[in-house]
């Protein structure tokens, strides 16, 4: 079954404030694997874009450092599961171990 990840990124790597990224990776992947990593450049940021943006692209889940509890809620409406307080690597990595069972949530990345 095929999954879209996004994955708020700064020069290729997970950015940690998520309404400060330069552009979404979105990561398809089929049968737990990688299979396409491409960037999108987001709309301007306003609270409620983002949520919007990334459920019309297909997204299912989102690997984030932090977030507001806003937008949390917002993407929870839109049916897309959030991962938070994850370390900056590179997105494929980062969907790899959350395919893996391996990605490692934390604590809220962002103050508000």
């Amino acid at each position: 079954m095929k999954k879209l990840f996004a994955v708020p990124t700064e020069n290729g790597k997970l950015c940690a404030h998520f309404g400060h990224c330069e552009k979404f990776a979105i990561v398809e992947t089929e049968d737990q694997k990688v299979i396409k990593e491409e960037f999108v450049t987001p709309p301007v940021h306003q609270p409620g874009v983002y949520p919007q943006f990334l459920a019309q692209q297909g997204v299912s889940i989102i690997i984030s450092g932090g977030m507001g509890q806003k937008a949390q809620q917002l993407f929870t409406q839109n049916n897309i599961e959030v991962c938070m307080g994850v370390a900056a690597e590179s997105p494929s990595k980062l969907v790899e171990q959350y395919l893996n069972g391996q990605l490692k949530t934390g604590n809220n990345l962002c103050d508000h």
